[in-house]
């Protein structure tokens, strides 16, 4: 039975971030005193706090696919620039050190923001408040719930099909106490879960734009419908994937407009000396890197929380500060005209951030909000891709390619030609192949490895993706640069979509977590 105080060992874990936005926020508990939950005000006051929840720490996001790549020759140019040993695990699929890994990982942050709103479900009958509050705030704890879990299944369970439905799941938490059992679900109870928590969070009734104001930081009825879609995407269901996604556009749809409304940074980049001839070290010439004006806030989050297309305020969020895009990737874009490459493909990052000025190696820096968060929630120009994906897997050329093109008209130059700017596609094939790029070039990173996933298990061979990655083999202390590089491979069927749950979480469990095989 849950207790009606929390002690202090869970509530100051939950409080302790929380900005003072009003007098329940502000009676911080002290170590002999515990907080009483009376009221809905105090559960809405729990879900206020975006600062809880909108970080996402999951590294194979960032670096276990092929929009990343820590090559042999960006390595070599400055060996210390890559001391975070868990990019390279996860850049290389490991499953012997990533489960050694002490950095902070998504189960961990993913089960905290779980244990969140099972305090929410399970005091909602004790407080006092309206039944109109309570429904909602439970559609909205059904919401935080289902976007956790759904990311913990893309990130430690291997993708769901019927081969696969008695595999490992996860854990299925649904109170707030310790003694919960910690044994691993099967994947079709897993996904079974999170289907009945987005049912649920589509119940919801708040509006994304409330007062003229977009607040995605809160549960929303165009978030429930964003992450249904993605959701169905996922599971290849595109007929509701699109029904969602169109329901999602139809509650909000604004785009950005890259022509009239992106621009690069005003605060003045002081020249960077580099030393491109290691032959004449005498002489230099100067580089000065150009930021978006996205990057300019770091600990004051105005951008971030100002961007306009988010349903659903979900940051990823990645410490090392360098999200490294592969050559593959950067080919992609047009590199006249997409103003998606002018402003977030950061050209000379490598002398910046990776210091590789003598002699000079020059690369990209991937940068959308500061140099460590990308959007990782679901936005407008996602629903627009996963709208026009269906329709195009469905059949629909044309009406899949007329979606695709109100995305392009805000990201591509409005001088380039119109051949440009607008796709065009005669097969069912083509549609979907030039969609799918679109979708790379306008979401990756978080979204590739979710994509690749997928993409193995739908009637379609054509988009099945096999990454091989060149690296040097390494220890969990070492990279053995003075060694032949050699190759990592990650493809269908391959056990290592299934990243390993870290030790440490299974220790906690006293041994009921199971840890993945391979």
């Amino acid at each position: 039975m849950i207790k009606k105080y929390l002690s202090i060992l869970s509530v100051v874990g939950l409080l302790s971030g929380f900005m003072a936005c009003n007098d329940f926020l502000s009676q911080m508990p002290s170590k002999t005193s515990s907080l009483e939950i009376k009221t809905t005000s105090h559960l809405d006051a729990l879900l206020e706090n975006y600062s809880t929840y909108y970080a996402i720490t999951n590294n194979e996001a960032i670096s276990g696919h092929d929009d990343f790549d820590l090559s042999v020759d960006l390595y070599r140019a400055r060996p210390s620039t890559f001391t975070n040993f868990t990019t390279i695990y996860c850049n290389t699929w490991d499953t012997k050190y990533i489960p050694l890994d002490t950095r902070a990982s998504a189960w961990s942050s993913e089960y905290t923001k779980i244990f969140q709103a099972n305090l929410v479900l399970n005091y909602l009958d004790q407080v006092s408040g309206s039944e109109e509050q309570k429904a909602n705030l439970q559609a909205e704890a059904h919401l935080l719930r289902a976007y956790s879990m759904f990311e913990l299944a893309n990130t430690y369970c291997l993708p769901y099909t019927e081969e696969n439905k008695n595999e490992l799941g996860l854990a299925l938490k649904q109170s707030v106490s310790f003694e919960e059992l910690s044994h691993r679900a099967t994947l079709a109870e897993t996904y079974a879960f999170i289907e009945s928590d987005i049912e649920k969070a589509l119940e919801i009734k708040s509006r994304l734009v409330q007062n003229d104001r977009v607040r995605h930081w809160r549960g929303n009825i165009g978030a429930a419908n964003a992450l249904a879609a993605r959701y169905w995407l996922g599971r290849g269901n595109y007929e509701k994937a699109e029904t969602y996604a169109q329901a999602a556009l139809n509650e909000y749809d604004r785009l950005l407009d890259y022509n009239t409304e992106m621009h690069y940074s005003s605060i003045q980049q002081t020249p960077i000396k580099i030393y491109p001839d290691p032959s004449n070290p005498s002489y230099y010439e100067e580089f000065t890197v150009k930021y978006p004006y996205t990057h300019d806030n770091q600990v004051i989050m105005t951008d971030m929380i100002e961007w306009p297309e988010l349903y659903y305020f979900r940051l990823l969020k990645h410490d090392s500060w360098w999200y490294i895009p592969s050559r593959e990737l950067i080919d992609l874009y047009n590199h006249d005209y997409d103003l998606r490459f002018k402003y977030h493909m950061v050209a000379g990052y490598s002398y910046a951030q990776g210091y590789m000025t003598n002699p000079a190696h020059f690369w990209y820096g991937y940068i959308f909000f500061f140099k460590d968060r990308i959007p990782a929630g679901p936005t407008v120009a996602e629903m627009l891709l996963t709208k026009a994906e269906c329709q195009a897997r469905r059949g629909n050329i044309a009406g899949a390619m007329a979606t695709v093109n109100i995305l392009r008209a805000k990201r591509i130059d409005s001088s380039a030609p119109t051949s440009e700017i607008n796709l065009t596609a005669t097969s069912r094939e083509e549609a979907i192949v030039k969609i799918l790029q679109e979708r790379r070039r306008e979401m990756p990173f978080y979204i590739r490895r979710f994509d690749v996933r997928r993409f193995y298990y739908n009637d379609d061979a054509f988009d099945d993706v096999t990454i091989t990655k060149t690296f040097f083999p390494y220890t969990n202390t070492a990279v053995l640069k003075e060694d032949a590089p050699i190759q990592y491979t990650i493809g269908k069927n391959d056990r290592k979509w299934a990243s390993p749950i870290p030790n440490t979480e299974i220790v906690s469990s006293q041994g009921k977590l199971q840890q993945n095989t391979y």
